[in-house]
């Protein structure tokens, strides 16, 4: 169990924690208004290893495992939630799928383009009838030559319009398998930026394959295999969402604990009214507890430890957490914490989406109550 965090993950926080407040922070609510991420922060983003921190560095990756992913993400977190959406799309599902299922050919192929930035990810699972019930996708793929020909329709896919190579889920006679697509493959196309209520500098699109050919090489893992790789996949990405609860968070109590030391009515600081020291020590409390599930749980997947469940636990609770601290934020701000002159309402907004993708909280319960039900109830502290 992770108690103390070893020396490189400090040395990357302090790196990402400086790069986020010089170049992330100043940035972020233009980010929020153009609705889009600019390339050449991205290329910053890039050139600091933040597109594979996670991945080993026989792949070009930065080596720090989960744990360090984790708190790079969390510290992004903190400056802007559509940059670190945008990171966490790229690497913990669209690269993470190859990785978790590909072949060594694959991995060796696409992942070091990928941790290097020079290409960016989606993973390509959701449908209009496969969100929660993500089973029931219809993109096909049919054998025809040598090759996989696919047709289907992805929807809300993070990173459509800036990907470069998707990992996608298809109905095979076998059952779902996952593939590797190019952008430029004949036949894909993507569609307009959606309009959505938070992190919008994040671009969502739907994906389009019309009679798409796909190398046989292409295949991530064995044919019929693609569920159990995309759900494995998702694992990762639920920790990921708790990294990014944690990073706003953390920021949102220390923006309100400023803001209540200075803020002064009936004479005294608003910090020294019960109400609000009420608020900021649930603030807190709920940040203990997020940040101690999701970094226990990143440290059981760096050991290669199943964490399905703790996965679950961990974007459950930090989703609906983060929520209530940015409620309780815009609270203490009053009618600043309304408006977009601070960034305490961007914050509100971004946040509402962490208890939607990469399954719904309510699809959280039910991953959890199932394990719990098959092992009788019995509850096992295994660090």
């Amino acid at each position: 169990m992770l108690l103390k965090f070893r020396e490189e993950h400090e040395m990357l926080r302090k790196l990402v924690r400086d790069f986020t407040n010089a170049e992330i922070k100043p940035l972020a609510r233009l980010i929020d208004e153009q609705e889009y991420i600019p390339d050449e922060l991205i290329k910053k983003i890039a050139n600091l290893g933040l597109l594979g921190t996670a991945f080993p560095e026989k792949y070009g990756g930065g080596g720090f495992g989960m744990v360090g992913y984790c708190v790079a993400q969390e510290e992004i977190s903190r400056g802007c939630g559509a940059t670190a959406t945008f990171i966490g799309a790229h690497q913990s599902i669209g690269t993470n799928a190859i990785y978790v299922g590909g072949s060594e050919e694959l991995k060796q192929k696409y992942l070091p383009q990928l941790t290097s930035g020079e290409k960016i990810a989606a993973f390509c699972l959701t449908e209009a009838q496969a969100g929660s019930d993500s089973f029931n996708l219809k993109t096909t793929a049919t054998k025809k030559n040598g090759k996989w020909i696919i047709n289907g329709e992805k929807l809300w896919i993070t990173n459509g319009a800036i990907a470069d190579i998707f990992s996608v889920f298809a109905r095979t006679e076998k059952g779902i398998t996952g593939f590797v697509v190019e952008k430029n493959f004949q036949g894909v196309e993507v569609g307009h930026n959606e309009k959505k209520l938070g992190i919008r500098g994040s671009v969502t699109n739907a994906i389009r394959f019309n009679d798409v050919e796909v190398p046989e090489e292409n295949i991530i893992g064995q044919e019929g295999r693609g569920f159990i790789i995309a759900m494995k996949t998702l694992d990762a990405g639920r920790l990921t969402i708790g990294a990014c609860s944690v990073g706003a968070a953390k920021e949102l109590l220390e923006l309100s604990v400023q803001f209540a030391n200075q803020r002064v009515q009936f004479d005294k600081p608003i910090s020294q009214f019960e109400a609000i020291e009420f608020m900021i020590a649930e603030m807190t409390t709920k940040i203990y507890l997020m940040e101690s599930i999701l970094y226990r749980a990143a440290e059981k997947y760096d050991q290669g430890l199943d964490i399905s469940q703790d996965a679950a636990i961990v974007k459950l609770y930090c989703s609906e957490a983060v929520k209530e601290i940015a409620d309780m934020a815009v609270q203490i701000h009053g009618a600043m914490g309304y408006s977009s002159e601070l960034p305490i309402e961007r914050f509100y907004r971004d946040v509402r989406i962490l208890k939607i993708f990469e399954g719904t909280s309510e699809i959280q319960k039910l991953i959890i109550s199932r394990k719990t039900i098959k092992n009788q109830g019995k509850w096992k502290f295994d660090g």
